[in-house]
């Protein structure tokens, strides 16, 4: 470990010596891990959840990009809602705002996607499966959000199963910029945000603030005392440009959530009110160095960045100690390299190490992976894009493993682009699966191996454009929490001897298949129109019971429909129609999710050049509805607020 530091931190010092002596050129300098660098911010269609920065059309794999102002335009509060509404995305709640709220892509485990906030993996070690709670992921100081569909572990490496979803806060400006929000609502709802960002001479920082209370609703379906919610947060982050070429990126993120729970008390030990609650600190840390080369042909990036994570669940029917505790903490060195050698080569590879902690109360858990990985971006005619990769992990507990992965996107003048793509994925066991109290030793890592194909057409001088994407993919060694057969419990020879409760075990294979259509209209200027639909069809393929019912909460259909309209006086009106389909709450599809569909309409009104009124009601028809069973969720809300922003 002392050896790979050091080389890192070698590599650095070689770096600025390097260039320091190099040409002056215009800095092209980007963190390929997130848009964070001014330089690429200047080219807004720029995309980087890929594992480098490229325009859309030389992607051949699927990503959707949402950008402020659809946050704004949408009036978004928790970013989950927002994704929900994206193509091959489907969102699960176990109850009101805050709560564990799992995001899959494309029928993916929630735990099978990768998160990565401002060049940081949050995926939490202390979690069951190690995923990232889009619980708390809210809206205030997200600048920009990027969700790429499929796996792409040759970049990304371990947990980029199900996809990637990259998410850029405020970032620093030289020009001083502000903007502040506060809104009120249903359940005594208050989300005030507030930011600043600027710059003079060689430095530029960005900082924001965050906080949300509201009086809830019940957990529970079956409830009627409302569980409340509280955060507060902030984002920062600066830019030191020591040069043209060579700049330091620092960038913090922290987040405090406690959210009132329901649990399962005596008699009836079913969900039902009760006083548990649960606390989250988050704290993600980035600290990069990166360098331009030879006429800002090699870009160079050095980094270490942490992921810090305390959870607590607390039942104050059983005293003050908590009842849950966990602790995950990730640390990672990385570095990459990204050689432009010709307008038709470009050359990336990269180094990366992980330490990951979990600590229960009374013992760590500790783990790491070692890995390499190289890329070449070939563009042999002017139209065509090839991206094809290899990556191998090396794991202290489970070995090594190499992934490989290519793509070609097809940029013809007419406005067609065509995608086509195979990717693999890695995903070992995490600490909790193997330690924790319903933890096994004897698990298996995951795999993954994704096809899909697809094409966009773009008419009206680019003011509409239609996609079609078809995909493929076969999960091996899948881990699931697996509930005990009473039988089993009492026979010494099974492991449910000692895990009574239940285990983690290995699926061994799962499929998903499906299309997902994307429409985007922009006829006039006063006009946007955005739609999807998707179809998902996700499978147990495992030998047995379950073999060919449908995996937990993955609904087959999702569509939504979007709408706004600016009239010439100012004023703008829109809405949101989303229908989910039928999904089922358990492995063995016993009990139905019905389908459901919300509605949603909103406006807002400027005053002045730097004032913004808005308002929305959510749910409009008042549905009832369930996306895991039993746990409650919103009726019809409605909220006001008003937004402003200097430049």
């Amino acid at each position: 470990m002392i050896e790979y530091r050091t080389c890192l931190l070698a590599t650095a010092a070689l770096l600025a010596a390097t260039s320091a002596h190099a040409q002056t050129a215009p800095s092209v300098a980007a963190d390929d891990n997130s848009i964070v660098v001014a330089d690429w911010r200047a080219i807004p269609d720029i995309i980087v959840a890929a594992g480098v920065a490229q325009q859309p059309d030389q992607i051949g794999q699927a990503v959707t990009v949402i950008t402020r102002d659809e946050i704004e335009r949408r009036q978004t509060v928790s970013i989950s809602d927002l994704l929900t509404t994206t193509p091959g995305v489907t969102v699960s709640r176990n109850g009101g705002i805050g709560t564990v709220t799992a995001l899959r892509i494309r029928g993916a485990e929630g735990e099978q996607t990768l998160t990565i906030i401002d060049g940081v993996r949050v995926n939490d070690p202390s979690s069951p499966g190690g995923a990232f709670d889009f619980g708390n992921l809210l809206a205030g100081s997200v600048e920009r959000i990027e969700v790429l569909r499929g796996p792409n572990s040759v970049p990304w490496g371990s947990q980029a199963i199900g996809g990637v979803v990259n998410i850029t806060t405020v970032t620093p400006t030289q020009g001083l910029q502000g903007r502040a929000s506060a809104e009120y609502g249903s359940h005594n709802s208050l989300f005030a945000t507030a930011g600043v960002s600027g710059g003079a001479g060689a430095v530029t920082a960005a900082l924001t603030g965050g906080y949300l209370r509201t009086d809830g609703i019940s957990a529970a379906a079956s409830g009627a005392e409302p569980d409340g919610y509280r955060q507060y947060g902030a984002t920062g982050s600066v830019g030191i440009a020591f040069t043209d070429d060579i700049g330091l990126d620092l960038r913090a993120y922290y987040a405090h959530s406690k959210v009132d729970l329901d649990g399962f008390p005596p008699p009836d030990y079913s969900l039902a009110d009760d006083a548990e609650y649960s606390t989250a600190q988050e704290i993600y840390g980035y600290a990069g160095l990166h360098a331009n080369l030879i006429d800002g042909r090699f870009r160079n990036r050095v980094a270490f960045t942490i992921a810090d994570i305390n959870r607590d669940n607390y039942d104050p029917a059983y005293g003050s100690a908590p009842s849950f505790f966990g602790r995950g903490r990730s640390e990672r060195y990385e570095y990459q390299g990204d050689f432009k050698l010709s307008d038709q080569l470009r050359l990336v590879a990269g180094a990366e190490h992980e330490d990951s902690s979990y600590y229960d109360g009374s013992l760590t858990h500790r783990s790491g992976i070692t890995s390499f990985y190289g890329e070449a971006i070939v563009t042999p005619i002017e139209e065509l894009t090839v991206t094809g990769g290899v990556r191998h992990d090396d794991n202290r507990d489970f070995g090594g493993h190499t992934s490989v992965g290519a793509n070609a996107a097809l940029a013809l003048h007419e406005g067609t682009t065509l995608r086509a793509s195979y990717a693999e994925g890695f995903k070992a066991p995490t600490l909790y699966q193997r330690f924790s109290d319903y933890g096994t030793g004897h698990l298996h890592p995951e795999t993954a191996r994704s096809y899909d194909l697809g094409v966009e057409q773009k008419f009206l001088d680019g003011r509409a454009t239609v996609g079609v994407t078809w995909f493929h993919r076969d999960t091996t060694n899948q881990i699931d929490f697996r509930p005990c057969d009473p039988a089993d419990v009492t026979n010494p020879d099974t492991i449910c001897f000692h895990r009574p409760y239940g285990t983690y075990d290995n699926i061994e294979r799962t499929r998903a298949q499906g299309v997902e259509f994307e429409l985007a209209l922009h006829p006039i200027e006063a006009v946007t129109v955005t739609g999807n639909f998707s179809y998902i069809d996700s499978v147990n393929r495992s030998p047995g019971a379950n073999f060919g019912k449908d995996l937990a909460r993955r609904p087959k259909e999702t569509v939504s429909v979007s709408a706004d309209y600016r009239l010439p006086f100012g004023l703008s009106v829109g809405g949101t129609i989303s229908h989910v389909g039928d999904s089922f709450d358990d492995a063995g599809n016993s009990r139905r999710l019905d389908g459901y569909a919300l509605a949603g309409l909103r406006a807002e009104m400027p005053i002045g050049d730097h004032l913004v009124l808005y308002g929305r009601v959510e749910n409009v028809f008042d549905e009832k509805y369930q996306t895991v069973a039993d746990y409650g969720t919103y009726g019809r809300t409605a909220y006001g607020g008003i937004r402003v922003k200097l430049n």
